[in-house]
Formats: C-alpha cells, structure tokens, sequence
C-alpha cells in the first residue's frame, strides 16, 4: 500500500463555503487542508504537512491530486482557465497543536 493510500483523512470542520481536513498517518497527525470554495467556483487550499511525517516534498504533487481528487470534484488542479480551479499553498510545520479558548464560567 503506497503511502498515499495509508493517509486516512477526518473532516473537522464544515461551513458553506470551508472545509478542514486531517491527514492521520500511521497514528499521528500529518497533514492539515483548509480548502475554501470561493464565489467564482474556484477553490483556494492551505496544505500543511508536519516534518518527520512520511510526507516528503518529492510527494507533494501526487497529495495535492489526492486532495483535489477525493475532495474536490467540481475543480480541477489542472484548469488553467480560473473557473472551476484549485491552488494550494503548501506549508511545511515542525509540529502543530489546537488551542482553544478560556470559557468563563
């Protein structure tokens, strides 16, 4: 089983117009999406993957037309017109954490 095909994705947030996805790899978070549909039909997506995860940058290309196939049917990474298209910006972090905020009581 290639690498890609280990990913197991979770989606942890939904709106009407953003999604975030989580990458688990081999039981540890590796890669984060945010993708976010803008009016024109386009999409625009933050990929961060986490140092030491598997993932190195001689994958990326292969994730980026995982992501943009498993997740994005209506765009495609290869339109070049602008209508219907996805870019992503890809971010390389050496850890991550989620942090909420204090509730008062």
């Amino acid at each position: 089983m290639s690498l890609l095909d280990r990913i197991r994705w979770k989606r942890t947030l939904r709106t009407p117009s953003s999604e975030r996805l989580l990458g688990v790899l081999d039981g540890r978070d590796a890669v984060a999406v945010d993708l976010h549909f803008l009016a024109d039909g386009s999409v625009a997506g933050t990929v961060t993957v986490v140092d030491g995860c598997g993932v190195d940058r001689a994958t990326v290309p292969a994730l980026l037309e995982r992501i943009d196939d498993d997740f994005l049917p209506g765009v495609d990474l290869d339109d070049d017109r602008g209508e219907g298209s996805v870019t992503f910006t890809v971010v390389w972090a050496t850890g991550a954490e989620s942090f909420e905020s204090a509730r008062r009581s």
